[in-house]
């Protein structure tokens, strides 16, 4: 299997991932793998799947929908939106927020470093009805 079949396939598991298919992490990442973004640096497949099951836990209808795939070798750049709805707050209203994840692939073609980049200040904080306000008024004054 080509490196490009397998961020293929990375990206269709990340698409259709459910609660239940949580206990597969093991057949995409490394038993040593790395995860990081805005809000947690693990390490190890128990980790990473705890990352995700809060993520059920949290929100509502929780999906990625992965917008591009840039592949080099054992690396790969996927860009996603991730769409859910919060469930303490208003629950009508989609959120979105835009990122983007570095992968890494060891020789196995597992992953071994899952690194997420987006911008926790403009994609999350402005949208929640408490914060949201001050994140804005900051986000303008720092402008002006």
């Amino acid at each position: 299997m080509s490196h490009r079949q397998r961020f293929s396939d990375i990206a269709q598991f990340f698409e259709t991932l459910q609660p239940q298919s949580l206990s597969e992490f093991k057949n995409w990442y490394s038993p040593d793998a790395r995860f990081k973004d805005p809000f947690n640096a693990v390490q190890g497949v128990k980790a990473i799947e705890q990352i995700f099951h809060h993520m059920y836990e949290s929100l509502e209808n929780p999906h990625f929908v992965i917008t591009a795939q840039v592949v080099d070798g054992h690396q790969a750049f996927l860009t996603w939106e991730f769409r859910f709805r919060f469930k303490r707050f208003d629950t009508v209203t989609e959120q979105v927020v835009l990122g983007t994840s570095h992968l890494v692939l060891d020789d196995q073609m597992l992953i071994m470093l899952h690194r997420d980049y987006w911008d926790a200040a403009e994609e999350l904080y402005e949208k929640l009805p408490w914060v949201g306000g001050l994140m804005r008024w900051l986000k303008k004054r720092a402008n002006s």
